[in-house]
């Protein structure tokens, strides 16, 4: 600010003071709305989920943990039957928990065995479209 020597370079002075403080009270309203309308109950609960949705790493572990989780139950089911006794449910618990966090701690794995899965089926639904596109095969089977 310059020095101020005359009444006018007072006024002046006083006036561009005036306009700063008017400036900075709407300033001051908007930050203040925004503050409120992000505090309230249903904004938290809307952003915490879009900051879960959208982070991919939570979004990868909790794929992770559902398929361990999934494998190792149906590797219990599997190894103890339908009923079984309590040394076989003791050891297929066991044997649940390992499975689920083999998979959940290698999901590379995982991923590399379904995808090698899902190409093998692939092939086979693709080889059975392309037995049952060929008329010749159609006849000839028809005929026997």
């Amino acid at each position: 600010m310059q020095k101020i020597i005359t009444e006018t370079d007072l006024r002046v002075a006083i006036l561009q003071l005036e306009s700063k403080q008017t400036d900075e009270r709407i300033l001051m309203k908007e930050q203040f709305l925004l503050t409120v309308e992000t505090l309230k109950p249903i904004n938290l609960i809307k952003s915490t989920l879009m900051e879960a949705v959208g982070s991919g790493d939570l979004q990868d572990n909790m794929l992770n943990s559902t398929i361990g989780m999934s494998a190792g139950y149906l590797s219990k089911i599997l190894f103890q039957g339908v009923s079984g006794g309590p040394v076989k449910k003791i050891l297929g618990t066991a044997l649940m928990f390992g499975i689920k966090n083999l998979i959940a701690h290698n999901p590379e794995l995982v991923k590399s065995i379904g995808s090698g899965f899902f190409n093998l089926l692939r092939k086979t639904i693709r080889g059975k479209d392309k037995n049952t596109d060929n008329p010749d095969i159609l006849e000839t089977a028809g005929t026997e």
